[in-house]
């Protein structure tokens, strides 16, 4: 059988180089390497598995390094202490059906159009009248412009074709995240993560970072060395997207958030890979006992290092915000620095944590206009709509959702998770509250 979805090849090859780059590696003594394996006419996968191994050796050219640690020890030495202020969890059934109703929403809203660059997204919104963009996306559209995309109105998420939320790998990692906990409780270690994606998780629901991680587990390469062994993917958004349940678990302490998402990440990322789940873990639990949105965002930045690359993109986005600038100069700056015609610039962790860093601050707290501005700003749309609609359901709440945004699914899930096909998501909420509860 060609087991092509495990094979190294010539894109992996130049992911490498983009990732290596970013990451500070001295690449002075392979570059020519790169060059012979991105344009051989047959490619050699043996040797460009030799190149993966040998930049992993190489040493760093500045302090990156130590500014972007990837251990537990150091990065908990990097936290920025003095954060928690009195957390108030009256509320928190509301805010946990909230945050669960809207990473579900938010997930949705991107799924149809996942994978969509600037010019069809701005393309078929403008053409089917529903430009811009603020409810779900409908597949109601004159045929010539669902001819224009290659669309088809029975095929795909749109609005009408569901009547719950379908499988995704967002929801499926927030279903793995509770059932983990559930079963090792919160001393949860990095193996029993591995351990519940070989017995529970197909092979093939897996992507890119993942994967690799999936098939290193395989041939017995333990977390944390299954994050990095020939795996150019160790700083995109896969570990980002499976954060939200860790930050459910801990509302009000996002330091702890930030420690479960790590054993969570570290499996399958290093470096910034890590951090975008530590970041998204640490406003998730803030979010669920916090008085304001500042509160929530602030605790995202006390968990990751001041002087990574995340953080330091990150406070950019902020600086723009109070410079005035509107939401689509803010967009059009983060596609001016990060190219979404790359796999690498669409699916990185960095990238997207800024979509949805912008959709948060410039939503002003109104949960469809959140939603909205994380999709339509494209880039890895539906990741970006259930991180960015978790954050603001957990800190509006349930009962501060409108209901436009919820009826669609008849409060139902479905899964790829094993005891998990389909769920009641208001289920899933009550199931947490336990285990937050549970000592």
């Amino acid at each position: 059988m060609d087991h092509i979805w495990l094979r190294l090849t010539p894109t992996m090859i130049a992911t490498e180089l983009a990732q290596a780059t970013e990451e500070g590696k001295d690449l002075s003594s392979v570059r020519k390497e790169f060059d012979v394996l991105m344009n051989q006419e047959t490619f050699d996968e043996a040797r460009a598995a030799a190149l993966l191994d040998k930049v992993q050796e190489l040493p760093y050219t500045s302090t990156q390094e130590e500014d972007e640690p990837s251990d537990l020890e150091s990065l908990k030495a990097m936290f920025k202490e003095g954060f928690l202020r009195n957390p108030d969890t009256s509320n928190l059934p509301d805010r946990v059906l909230g945050a669960w109703q809207g990473r579900v929403s938010g997930c949705f809203l991107g799924k149809v159009c996942e994978g969509w660059r600037r010019p069809t997204m701005e393309g078929y919104l403008k053409g089917s009248g529903q430009w811009p963009l603020k409810t779900f996306i409908s597949n109601k559209a004159p045929q010539d412009v669902l001819d224009k995309f290659g669309f088809k109105p029975e095929h795909g998420c749109w609005i009408e074709n569901i009547s719950a939320m379908p499988e995704d790998d967002d929801t499926n990692y927030t279903v793995t995240g509770l059932e983990v906990v559930r079963i090792w409780g919160r001393e949860f270690r990095p193996e029993h993560v591995a351990s519940f994606w070989m017995s529970n998780i197909p092979l093939l629901h897996t992507c890119t970072a993942e994967r690799i991680a999936y098939k290193n587990f395989s041939i017995c390469i333990d977390p944390p060395a299954s994050a990095s062994f020939r795996n150019p993917y160790r700083e995109w958004i896969g570990a980002q997207i499976r954060a939200d349940f860790f930050g459910y678990m801990n509302p009000g302490n996002p330091y702890l958030a930030a420690e479960y998402g790590w054993r969570d990440a570290c499996i399958s990322h290093i470096k910034n890979g890590i951090y975008g789940e530590m970041w998204s873990a640490a406003m998730n639990a803030s979010a669920l006992a916090a008085a304001s949105l500042d509160e929530v965002i602030e605790a995202g930045f006390a968990v990751i290092p001041s002087k990574s690359r995340l953080a330091l993109s990150l406070r950019k986005v902020v600086g723009w915000r109070k410079d005035g600038k509107t939401y689509d100069e803010a967009v059009a700056l983060i596609h001016e620095e990060w190219d979404e015609n790359t796999e690498h610039g669409w699916c990185h962790t960095i990238s997207n944590a800024m979509i949805v860093l912008v959709a948060v601050l410039w939503g002003d707290l109104d949960f469809g206009k959140t939603l909205c501005y994380s999709v339509q700003a494209c880039f890895d749309t539906d990741c970006n709509g259930a991180t960015a609609g978790s954050v603001l359901g957990g800190l509006l709440g349930a009962s501060k959702i409108p209901a436009e945004w919820t009826a669609p699914f008849n409060d139902t899930l479905e899964t790829g998770i094993h005891g998990y096909t389909k769920v009641k998501i208001s289920e899933m909420a009550k199931l947490t509250l336990e285990l937050i509860a549970k000592e």
